[in-house]
């Protein structure tokens, strides 16, 4: 897989809110499950999960989607789109929405979870499948290094 340039630069819908990314994804992956389904109001949501110290992000934020447990979600509080998350005991990363990102299909999908409620119709190209998640942290760690050497050589960032 060819990297895309660095840094990642991306917004939400009404560009109120711009990210910035210094790094590469150390996972991308499609979620299945019905809260994602619900929150990105579509079949699955795409994410990539990214170091935090690579993450920058201005604009006016707002928390959401509270019923999920263990994760905060944050949105763009003028056009309410959903720009990333942050889950607890995972503070060395940030897992942003990919269709934020300026060169959103750079990024496939590495892996699918939570395929137990995988939409029947729904289909995803993606090199390993969960019906739930991976079973520990370390097949976490696993995955992210299995990702991490499919990419190429990495492209410097842009001066």
């Amino acid at each position: 897989m060819k990297p895309p340039k660095l840094p990642l630069e991306g917004s939400c819908l009404c560009g109120s809110v711009h990210v910035s990314l210094t790094a590469l994804p150390l996972l991308t992956l499609a979620c299945h499950c019905r809260d994602c389904q619900k929150l990105c109001a579509s079949a699955y949501s795409l994410t990539a999960m990214f170091p935090v110290d690579s993450f920058s992000v201005t604009g006016d934020l707002m928390r959401g989607g509270l019923r999920s447990e263990g994760r905060e979600h944050y949105y763009c509080r003028s056009c309410l789109t959903f720009v990333y998350s942050r889950i607890a005991g995972a503070d060395d990363r940030v897992n942003l929405r990919i269709s934020v990102l300026d060169n959103a299909g750079a990024l496939p999908p590495y892996v699918e979870v939570m395929t137990d409620e995988k939409q029947d119709w729904a289909e995803v190209a993606a090199a390993y499948s969960y019906s739930r998640f991976p079973e520990s942290t370390e097949d976490l760690r696993g995955l992210m290094e299995s990702y991490s050497k499919s990419w190429s050589a990495p492209v410097p960032p842009k001066d």
